[in-house]
């Protein structure tokens, strides 16, 4: 990573609880979150990091939200420790904010009751006011109340946002320098991500036949070919992703390619609104089938 002497001169040590990284695509959001945690874990904090994109994930395949726990003073990333993980349903979101915002609350709780001193939330990129990213932006804010948030912008980007918070004493903005060494990505460099993510995560992957009727199925069991199913356990959180191979309603059977070895504590199955090509491990919209 290239560190700027700006973030080296950073003073970490009244950091607690959980604190937000902000800002746009592109600006170096994950890699200063890494340094973060990094840094932290080398004070000997016990740091959870939590990568909040659900399109451009780190830590998990797109369309979820991943959280994992890091013993105290290690710094190694990916952190090694337990793990948690949200599903989305999508690889943006636009059309689904709640889940997110849920998400990465029920990820940072998870994370605090099991010794987490600092939360790392890495955040998505939606920050434009008119597709309602300052409005997501405040509603994980209030919902989590850190008590800082780490602001990196390109060309005052976030000033809509950050100027009113400046003013109020709920949480302490620290204005962060975007590296110089970010690569911007487009599109297709974007998509190329996600199909990697997913190819990486289904290439231990096994066929599972389950009893859709016995387990409750979210929000209807429309079980098309190569629908993205988080299979869940009762507290909400996926214990693995999968997607339609095969669906006979006569029988009530579902059958599933992933790589969860058993339905034993699967309590939900939850439909995303995303196809993936089993070949080629793109994603697209369900709306486009």
């Amino acid at each position: 990573m290239d560190i700027p002497r700006q973030w080296e001169q950073l003073n970490l040590n009244a950091v607690r609880g959980p604190v937000l990284v902000i800002g746009a695509p592109d600006v170096g959001k994950s890699t200063f979150a890494r340094y973060l945690y990094g840094r932290l874990a080398s004070a000997g904090r016990r740091v959870a990091y939590v990568d909040g994109d659900p399109g451009q994930s780190v830590l998990g395949p797109p369309t979820t939200l991943t959280a994992v726990l890091g013993e105290t003073g290690d710094a190694t990333f990916p952190p090694a420790g337990r793990l948690w993980r949200w599903f989305v349903g999508a690889v943006s979101p636009r059309g689904h904010m709640l889940s997110l915002v849920v998400g990465l609350a029920r990820l940072t709780m998870a994370t605090q009751s099991a010794g987490a001193e600092v939360v790392v939330c890495d955040t998505c990129g939606l920050v434009d006011p008119a597709s309602g990213g300052v409005s997501l932006k405040l509603a994980k804010i209030n919902l989590l109340r850190p008590a800082t948030v780490f602001a990196l912008q390109s060309h005052a980007e976030l000033e809509g946002l950050l100027v009113p918070l400046r003013r109020s004493r709920r949480v302490r903005v620290v204005d962060v320098p975007p590296s110089k060494a970010r690569t911007p990505r487009n599109w297709l460099s974007r998509q190329a991500h996600r199909a990697a993510q997913f190819q990486r995560y289904f290439e231990d992957g096994r066929d599972l036949t389950l009893r859709w009727r016995r387990l409750a199925v979210l929000p209807a069991p429309h079980f098309s070919p190569q629908r993205l199913v988080a299979l869940e356990d009762a507290a909400g959180f996926a214990l693995g992703l999968g997607f339609v191979q095969a669906y006979r309603p006569s029988a009530g059977e579902v059958t599933l390619h992933t790589p969860l070895p058993s339905a034993a504590q699967v309590d939900v199955l939850h439909l995303g609104d995303v196809l993936l090509d089993p070949v080629t491990f793109r994603d697209r919209p369900l709306a486009e089938k």
